[in-house]
């Protein structure tokens, strides 16, 4: 038991050197608040939901399309049959269903383009992140360096590089991930600016707190919502550009059943058979404006 009149021990100074706690911007209650009145928001939005369910649907199939796709994509029968009971889609210019064949090549553009707009992501927001905060010299190399690669058309970029290393599944995902960092860059620097200003910033830094933590602990959590609606929109335009380097025979090889490889080698048959390259090029725009409808969405709501 204390004495009477002794005063309570005082707790010990922390050492400048000791590590910081979490420091408390936002409390939990009001981000998870916000989560809700999202998600609401999202499930009101038409648009939205539209497109997140064609996206759900694509990636389910690129899972398991295996256990429902009604014959092997790579099996051979009669060449160019008409759409019928037996091939709901017909089949291609070697006996292949077509049905079979736009249900598998989702798989590849999926894997492929998730892969390299996580790459472009990570790439992107240390970039953004770095300039944003430091700004000076820092900033100034970093984005003379994005505004000269953003200075030559991506798909040349790409083209090049694959000519000269290869069009394996590795360097495609490399060079659309090198591709889209610098895009991705400039949105999260652009947010930085304005989150570097905040008061929690100013507090974070009084108590000690270094550069690194407060970028990863303070500002990123902050700025989630730009860099969400960035990466969608990146997701759809990387689906694309797999599917444009297949068709130009940059990306990915024969005899896979990708969508933009299906279009290049069936076109020489568009005129006779339509269905070997209608289905897959619908299967592919569905999937790109199925994604763009969640980026407007999600940018609607985030936004408002």
């Amino acid at each position: 038991m204390e004495a009477v009149g002794q005063p309570p021990a005082l707790e010990p100074i922390p050492s400048p050197d000791a590590p910081l706690g979490p420091i408390v911007t936002s409390t939990t209650v009001g981000r998870r608040a916000r989560l809700r009145e999202v998600g609401a928001g999202l499930l009101r939005s038409p648009v939205f939901v539209v497109g997140a369910v064609v996206l759900l649907y694509w990636v389910f199939d690129a899972i398991f399309w295996q256990l429902y796709v009604p014959q092997d994509p790579q099996a051979f029968s009669t060449s160019l049959s008409a759409p019928s009971g037996a091939h709901w889609f017909g089949t291609d210019d070697l006996g292949r269903d077509v049905f079979s064949r736009v249900l598998a090549g989702a798989s590849s553009v999926l894997t492929i383009s998730v892969e390299a707009t996580l790459l472009g992501l990570i790439g992107g927001i240390a970039v953004g992140l770095i300039a944003g905060y430091y700004r000076g010299i820092v900033d100034d190399v970093l984005m003379r360096a994005v505004d000269a690669l953003l200075s030559f058309p991506g798909i040349i970029i790409a083209i090049l590089v694959l000519t000269v290393f290869g069009s394996s599944t590795l360097n495609v995902v490399l060079v659309i991930g090198i591709i889209f960092s610098p895009i991705v860059a400039r949105t999260v620097r652009a947010a930085v600016l304005v989150e570097r200003e905040r008061e929690y910033v100013a507090a974070a830094k009084l108590l000690g707190a270094r550069g690194p933590f407060i970028m990863a602990r303070e500002i990123l959590p902050n700025i989630t919502g730009p860099i969400v609606v960035e990466a969608t929109v990146r997701l759809a335009y990387a689906i694309f550009t797999v599917a444009t380097l297949s068709f130009l025979g940059f990306g990915i090889q024969p005899p896979s059943p990708d969508w933009g490889l299906t279009i290049a080698q069936e076109r020489t048959v568009l005129q006779i058979a339509p269905w070997t390259v209608l289905f897959p090029a619908l299967a592919l725009a569905s999937l790109v404006i199925a994604i763009n409808f969640v980026a407007d969405g999600l940018k609607e709501v985030l936004e408002s």
